[in-house]
């Protein structure tokens, strides 16, 4: 009789020790820090955010080319990618990436599917973590306008189109917030994609510890005012409709911040403020946001640096209020003189992200809530093409999204700010490691 106790309690021992084993590669969170193997993760990651179309075999796939820029950011310790998951349909929209994922809503497009499970697969095998995102605000994947127009059939007013008309583009992708049928087929999306194994290593998509953190959406946006209770009921039940499907995985919405919250850190805190949201998420766009002029880049940049400081820490403070992490996941600054060539210099760009980078690291060495930082974006090997600034298919997929130049924010492995990465990404790791003094 001792002999089976002393079976069953070796038995239970063994399990117990691979579950840990199992679970110890996840990330997750321990307070306002992430974990790792039990122990502090801070990172310096990037957008890569065109990864699971460049794993495919279909238009656009390009396999040596992946395999070869996934070593070149291994070897620069950037092991973190924010990928977007997949477009929305069709493949015939301006200012839009293509080939698209959910070509209309349900149906999908497997050779992207397997394009995701061959980026994940080979991220395993550099240790690599992927945020996956799976819808966005904005027109250049699909997302809250394409759900919109598959239920009204009113035609996308794309902004670049219309003498850049924001305000009436953001109207209408505004609705999807108060479109049942629109977030019931992006609900039933996320199951889709969550109910998923990958082919090339038969785990579950909900049991692979490559995934960091599902994102509800790239920059989510109520839009106006008026459809902030909306958007705050959307996020919150959509982040327990995550949790409900998957218990392994962090969840993270996207949002820029307050900027992205109708101008309000009320509002921020307000939509974020809820337990399956795991962690924080900050974007920060000089430019775009009007605290760098294009003209006098180098008159403007220290001023930039100090909004971007202060936008940092009103976040940062926040997410120690809640005791949670929170990431600087999008940030970038254009090329010297505004130009898009690899051959470009990038001195204010490279100041500008070591501003952001040192922020990192002296969170890391005092294990403060700012976790890590993704850069936008990574152009790998790839060059834009010759005679024209704006993507067309069948040129290469790079950081620069559709609806912008190419080359305006995007790292090339050329660039200076290579080595200024590589510096950090050692840096922040080491700090990591190391107790708080």
């Amino acid at each position: 009789m001792k002999n089976i106790y002393f079976l069953l309690a070796l038995l239970c021992s063994t399990l117990t020790q691979l579950y840990a084993q199992k679970t110890a590669d996840f990330v997750k969170t321990d307070g306002h820090m992430f974990t790792l193997g039990g122990r502090p993760y801070y990172y310096i990651g990037t957008n890569y955010w065109y990864g699971g179309l460049l794993a495919s075999t279909g238009q656009g796939g390009d396999r040596t080319r992946l395999t070869k820029e996934l070593d070149l950011l291994k070897k620069v310790g950037v092991t973190n990618l924010r990928v977007l998951a997949g477009a929305e349909g069709p493949n015939n929209q301006p200012y839009r990436v293509s080939l698209g994922l959910q070509m209309s809503p349900g149906v999908y497009n497997d050779t992207l599917l397997a394009g995701l499970d061959f980026l994940l697969a080979e991220m395993a095998k550099r240790d690599m973590k992927a945020v996956l995102y799976l819808n966005n605000a904005w027109e250049w994947s699909g997302g809250f306008s394409q759900y919109v127009n598959w239920n009204t059939n009113v035609p996308i007013p794309y902004a670049l189109a219309n003498n850049n008309d924001w305000a009436s583009f953001m109207k209408y992708s505004g609705q999807f917030l108060q479109c049942d049928p629109c977030k019931q087929q992006f609900a039933d999306h996320i199951r889709y994609m969550l109910s998923r194994t990958n082919q090339y290593t038969n785990k579950k998509y909900t049991e692979d510890p490559t995934i960091m953190s599902w994102q509800i959406a790239n920059e989510p946006r109520a839009f106006s005012m008026a459809n902030v209770p909306a958007y705050d009921q959307w996020i919150k039940s959509t982040a327990a409709l995550f949790k409900s499907l998957d218990k392994n995985h962090l969840v993270s919405t996207g949002s820029e911040g307050s900027h992205g919250s109708e101008g309000s850190m009320e509002v921020f805190k307000q939509v974020h403020t809820d337990p399956n949201i795991d962690y924080f998420t900050m974007h920060i766009w000089p430019r775009n946001w009007g605290w760098l002029d294009s003209k006098n880049i180098a008159g403007t940049l220290d001023s930039a640096i100090v909004k971007t400081n202060q936008y940092m820490e009103r976040h940062i403070a926040f997410a120690r209020e809640q005791k949670k992490p929170i990431v600087l996941e999008e940030f970038g600054l254009q090329r010297d003189n505004n130009e898009f060539s690899p051959s470009a210099k990038t001195t204010f760009r490279d100041w500008y992200y070591q501003n952001a980078f040192e922020r990192v690291l002296i969170s890391a060495k005092e294990k403060d809530a700012l976790a890590g930082a993704n850069f936008w974006a990574f152009n790998g090997t790839a060059r834009p093409h010759p005679t024209r600034h704006f993507w067309k298919p069948g040129d290469a997929l790079m950081g620069d999204p559709p609806q912008e130049e190419q080359g305006l924010y995007g790292v090339y492995d050329t660039d200076s700010t290579m080595p200024l990465i590589a510096k950090y990404t050692k840096a922040v790791k080491k700090a990591g490691k190391k107790k708080k003094k």
